[in-house]
């Protein structure tokens, strides 16, 4: 009878745990994969019954997801033919192209607001979570625990008070009033996951950049933060998934100006309904960002997963 340890499994379970992964993975793929070819779909294979597998591919979606369009009389489509592979596409249904949808500028407007939250949430999350770190703070249990508490309460209990505060602000409808409402949201977040990660850097490093003359600040930037690198990677990634997909706020705030992707794509008006082809081809474009993010992230996302699970 063989023998194998703990840190040592047998093959028959590591067999049984990477189908395991393999099958989670299938499974949780087959949704966003569906997404990205129903934006290559015609509206009548988008909605066709049983579902369409097997298709003939059009950037139809594409198409009306960045343009407007409109329907002309036979006369004028006859005496004005198409400009473009994009013309031709809508033709089919009498329409023409007239000009560019608003859904570039949503997306801008979620890059912004998305990004700039992040930034300022590990910001004032990194200096907060070192002091709660490092230095001795009157009540610091109980004030951790109410910035913790922010997080706790669903966004619907306090949009009407933040409605009312906005407007009489003047921030309704305006990048700031996003960036800064996202920032107070995901504060909570950075501070509990940053103090963490500080917590496990040894206090020994900044003793001896302090014996060598560093200043407090200086001890802070040249070696705690790449200590932390890892945590303020892995912090950033979750602050701006839920920056990016925020749909509550972003409704009762936003109409024109600053008004984001989330709230946007689901508007998307096609002949005779909602465009679903428009749609996926929006929600593909929309998960890129946050998508290329992690991947370029992921080591130091798998680092902090695991950061201070094992001690020496």
């Amino acid at each position: 009878m063989s023998s194998y340890t703990v840190t040592a499994p047998s093959s028959r379970q590591k067999w049984f745990a990477g189908t395991m992964v393999v099958i989670y993975a299938l499974v949780t793929m087959i949704p966003l994969v569906w997404i990205m070819i129903t934006g290559f779909k015609s509206p009548a294979d988008a909605i066709s019954y049983p579902p369409k597998v097997v298709f003939e591919p059009t950037l139809e979606g594409y198409v009306n997801l960045f343009t407007t369009r409109t329907r002309q009389t036979e006369e004028f489509l006859n005496a004005n033919p198409p400009q473009n592979w994009a013309d031709e596409i809508v033709r089919k249904y009498d329409m023409v192209i007239v000009g560019q949808s608003k859904f570039g500028e949503r997306f801008m407007n979620s890059v912004i607001i998305g990004f700039g939250s992040t930034f300022l949430s590990i910001f004032l999350g990194t200096l907060a979570a070192y002091a709660f770190s490092r230095f001795k703070i009157p009540l610091a249990d109980d004030l951790l625990f109410f910035i913790l508490s922010t997080r706790m309460m669903p966004p619907i209990a306090v949009a009407i008070p933040i409605f009312l505060m906005y407007r009489n602000l003047g921030l309704s409808d305006t990048h700031l009033g996003m960036i800064l409402l996202y920032t107070a949201v995901n504060i909570s977040l950075a501070v509990w996951l940053l103090k963490g990660f500080i917590d496990e850097i040894p206090r020994e490093y900044e003793e001896a950049a302090l014996i060598d003359g560093y200043t407090r600040f200086q001890a802070f930037y040249k070696v705690v933060l790449p200590q932390a690198a890892t945590g303020i990677a892995s912090t950033a990634i979750f602050c701006l998934i839920f920056a990016w997909n925020e749909y509550a706020f972003a409704v009762l705030l936003t109409s024109a100006t600053a008004q984001t992707a989330p709230p946007f794509i689901p508007t998307i008006i096609g002949v005779g309904g909602l465009d679903w082809p428009a749609v996926a081809a929006g929600a593909t474009i929309f998960l890129l960002p946050v998508m290329i993010f992690t991947i370029l992230l992921r080591k130091h996302l798998l680092r902090g997963i695991t950061f201070g699970a094992v001690r020496k």
